[in-house]
């Protein structure tokens, strides 16, 4: 006889923990050295990875080609992938089901907005105001993606991270960065933030991601990324929101009153917000995609079904079809959800630094940050995160996680880093099904 769902999650709780604190225990590998602010290193020419790469996470995951255990009944790895680097892991034990090339240093694109979130998200509470001036949006790049902000206007800081979320604007991250002392100062903060969640194949020089010599990542380190971020729930609620309403400018009536209106924006992430050729994926809840000249498409996504919790980072397909990082992420993710539990791990996503700091029964609430809150003020500020509930200002995000905000990414949030704290039983079984 099956075992009840609340027993079974009971159970994936403390397989979570145990697995977490086996990777607590175990040594962390030496890295590769770190790239050097040259040319080659961001732009990545050739199509060929390096023989030897990082082994942070494990030997086989340093080798190139592709790394998985194939064995009975694990199945068939899709075939049609054309991605340089690609990368299956399990959000909530960290092992790494399937990679390809997994610790390549390649051009990251926008995805490395995930570690500018995971570092200054905490900084500045959703409700705290900026008047932007035009020394904020300096230097952004030529032809970069913008959410459409304007000099002299004033925005919240929920404004802002729904720019960077969901449109991957540029003017939204210089802004921020502004905010936090300027760009250089925010970048030397990601750099640092990325050593302590161990990612040693990443170097920032431009925190929106946009092309730069010497700025790389990988698909392991922008996985781990995602894992960090999904542990706050304002990164959670924000990389899973479909569309928001956005401020306009200020415009003067006939009568000299003043108005300002909002407008629309919509989520750039396909499998979140789908498009003409590639359907909604089914519990799907965010992260981040990107897409640049010498990067190419590259994604980060976050998916649950069947109490499985998957991250899947794919890096520049060699395909020229339109939304082909989607398809390509789409088809890891079909295979992830079929192989969880019969594949043999290949490696594993290392906790941070400090997370053997955590303290027994620290923060019961589950929430990552020590506030129930990721640290700071939040999307939804003061209210519950429980997946179809509507957000204050209208945006409409939240449902699409098939309950994922209030329901199992507790267990992420909870269990995957912090192994000794209480988690909130009631959470880990609820579930919305998407409108």
């Amino acid at each position: 006889m099956p075992a009840p769902k609340k027993t079974a999650r009971r159970s994936l709780l403390v397989t979570s923990a145990v697995l977490s604190s086996l990777a607590l225990a175990a040594p962390v590998a030496v890295a590769a050295p770190k790239p050097s602010d040259s040319p080659s290193a961001s732009a990545s020419p050739s199509a060929t990875p390096p023989a030897s790469m990082s082994s942070v996470g494990g030997a086989r995951l340093g080798r190139p080609g592709t790394q998985v255990n194939l064995a009975s009944g694990v199945p068939v790895l899709p075939k049609d992938v054309s991605a340089r680097s690609w990368i299956v892991a399990d959000a909530e034990s960290g092992d790494v089901l399937a990679a390809h090339n997994a610790h390549w240093r390649l051009a990251p694109a926008s995805t490395l907005k995930m570690l500018f979130a995971d570092t200054l998200l905490p900084k500045f509470p959703s409700d705290s105001k900026h008047k932007v001036v035009p020394a904020d949006l300096a230097g952004i790049g030529a032809g970069s993606s913008m959410v459409g902000i304007k000099e002299e206007e004033t925005y919240t800081v929920h404004d802002l991270w729904l720019g960077v979320f969901l449109r991957s604007g540029n003017d939204a991250v210089h802004v921020l960065s502004a905010m936090n002392g300027g760009v250089e100062n925010t970048v030397k903060a990601m750099n640092e933030h990325a050593e302590e969640l161990q990612a040693l194949d990443t170097h920032v020089v431009s925190p929106d991601g946009y092309d730069a010599e010497g700025q790389v990542s990988s698909a392991y380190d922008l996985t781990l990324f995602a894992r960090s971020g999904m542990q706050k729930k304002d990164f959670r609620e924000y990389a899973s929101t479909v569309r928001a309403k956005f401020p306009g400018q200020t415009k003067k009536g006939k009568k000299g009153k003043k108005t300002r209106e909002s407008f629309e924006i919509q989520n750039t992430n396909r499998l979140l917000a789908g498009d003409s050729d590639v359907p909604v994926y089914q519990g799907i809840a965010g992260v981040k995609n990107g897409n640049t000249t010498n990067a190419g498409a590259t994604f980060t996504g976050v998916a649950e079904r069947g109490g499985k919790v998957l991250l899947v980072t794919v890096m520049n397909p060699e395909k020229p079809e339109h939304n082909e990082v989607y398809k390509e992420t789409a088809r890891l993710f079909d295979w992830g959800f079929k192989a969880a539990g019969k594949v043999q791990p290949v490696g594993e996503l290392v906790p941070p630094k400090g997370a053997a700091q955590a303290k027994p029964g620290a923060n019961p609430s589950g929430e990552a940050g020590g506030s129930g809150d990721g640290g700071s003020g939040t999307a939804g500020t003061g209210s519950k995160s429980v997946a179809g509930a509507p957000a204050a200002d209208g945006s409409s995000g939240i449902w699409t996680a098939l309950g994922i905000t209030g329901g199992v990414l507790v267990l992420l949030a909870g269990g995957a880093f912090l192994v000794n704290r209480r988690w909130p039983l009631p959470d880990l079984v609820r579930r919305r099904t998407r409108p």
